[in-house]
């Protein structure tokens, strides 16, 4: 993938259909090696064996709603990540087909998800077991 760092930006353009990744070809590259040293941290591994394999258990229900904070997408790392006003952050490919096909589309999968990137807007709902205890009929 170093390899072909140098093409990045201009694939990105091309992909994502926004030029601003070529007009602004040294940030972009400088983001897109700082996206690849976040990505060997583990996402891929999470990526290829619980999003494509579904092998983790996934939980009864996870709650809550997304932050803007930033924190899933590599904590702030991504290439593709804009910062807005107050501490917010957007995904710049958000509405792009292909997204759905990355790690993002599937965030939170599973508690650990949640944990990894220290997510604010949500949480993992416990199941409870409920036990049914028959009335025992008084005596008359």
């Amino acid at each position: 993938m170093y390899l072909l760092l140098p093409l990045t930006p201009l694939l990105a353009s091309v992909v994502f259909f926004r030029s601003k990744y070529v007009v602004q070809y040294r940030l972009t590259l400088k983001k897109m090696v700082v996206h690849l040293q976040a990505l060997s941290e583990g996402p891929v591994h999470h990526y290829l064996q619980d999003v494509v394999g579904r092998k983790t258990s996934i939980p009864a229900e996870i709650r809550g709603d997304c932050t803007q904070c930033g924190n899933c997408c590599l904590d702030k790392r991504c290439v593709f990540l804009e910062k807005t006003a107050d501490e917010k952050y957007l995904c710049g490919i958000y509405h792009s087909p292909l997204r759905r096909f990355s790690n993002c589309g599937s965030f939170p999968l599973s508690a650990h998800d949640i944990e990894r990137y220290d997510c604010p807007g949500y949480t993992v709902v416990q199941e409870v077991p409920i036990y049914w205890v028959p009335r025992v009929a008084a005596a008359e």
